[in-house]
């Protein structure tokens, strides 16, 4: 992105996870910056950058985004956002008009955190984002995920988190 929209909307993508992104400025000279985007609202981009900054946004490995353990990147994502359209990625150089028919939030195990605790911090990124987006939270079969849905995936994780803790799940997969 160039960061116009950056400033407005900061603080929404970080609430949905998204923890960083890439800002393309060709130059810092405002009238070479109005020629170059035939707009030239460089203060407007540079508190857009600012606002970033301060929400802690990151996008990362692979071109999609990934809410990481804070003080600890080194152990990868907690959970991450891909494009469901091929292939997964996001453009930064053409976010502002991107287009999909959905997203998709997933989680590795084992990872950071124990898979419940993951799933926590992943449930309320896909309400939120589907909140801002006018779209619905599906589970693995593309049905509404409600609340007998979130208790199942929970119940699987509590026993997942069992197993390794009890070494049936060992190491990285």
């Amino acid at each position: 992105t160039n960061g116009s929209q950056l400033a407005r909307h900061a603080a929404e993508l970080a609430e949905c996870g998204v923890k960083r992104i890439n800002v393309s400025l060709d130059t810092l000279d405002e009238a070479k910056f109005a020629e170059i985007t035939r707009w030239g609202r460089l203060p407007q981009v540079m508190a857009g950058l600012e606002a970033a900054e301060k929400a802690g946004l990151e996008f990362g490995d692979r071109g999609i985004f990934h809410r990481m353990l804070v003080g600890k990147p080194e152990l990868g994502p907690i959970f991450s956002m891909a494009n469901m359209l091929k292939p997964g990625n996001f453009d930064m150089s053409r976010i502002e008009s991107l287009e999909t028919t959905g997203i998709s939030l997933f989680m590795t195990l084992p990872g950071p955190l124990p898979a419940l605790d993951a799933w926590e911090a992943m449930l309320p990124t896909a309400q939120r984002l589907a909140e801002l987006l006018d779209a619905s939270v599906l589970d693995e079969n593309r049905s509404a995920l409600g609340r007998q849905g979130v208790a199942h995936v929970r119940d699987e994780l509590r026993a997942w988190d069992r197993q390794r803790e009890s070494g049936q799940i060992r190491g990285n997969w």
